[in-house]
């Protein structure tokens, strides 16, 4: 990857799930790239970042990390809610926040940044994995 690919992701906004967010905040240097990019998650992501935080540090830290993405959260209406759910139903193995997130990431008309190998092959999906 070079320069220029790089500062083309810090000026694009993506929609971070919560594999997303979890590989940044490990220093996944394959999520470098998207570090200083333009952030938007959901609640649901949050919630599910820090519960998965807390299996593998102190509750202090991983609230910290949880706090660090709290400015970003983006209201879900109830027809992206309903929508997601029709989603979850056709793709059970999808985590329900990151449902949720993706039809969110659509409604924005933003790309959906995520490592789930769930995900792959869907359109509007920026598929970063380890």
């Amino acid at each position: 990857m070079n320069e220029t690919d790089i500062n083309d992701k810090e000026e694009k906004e993506y929609f971070f799930d919560t594999y997303a967010l979890i590989e940044i905040i490990q220093g996944n240097i394959k999520y470098a790239p998207y570090i200083n990019a333009h952030v938007i998650t959901t609640i649901f992501n949050l919630a599910e970042l820090n519960y998965n935080l807390k299996k593998e540090m102190s509750k202090e830290k991983a609230d910290d990390y949880t706090k660090d993405y709290f400015d970003f959260i983006v209201e879900v209406s109830l027809e992206s809610l309903k929508e997601a759910m029709n989603l979850k139903t056709k793709h059970r193995d999808l985590s329900i926040p990151n449902v949720i997130g993706y039809i969110t990431a659509k409604k924005h008309n933003i790309k959906f940044l995520t490592g789930d190998e769930g995900f792959r092959n869907f359109e509007n999906v920026e598929f970063v994995k380890k």
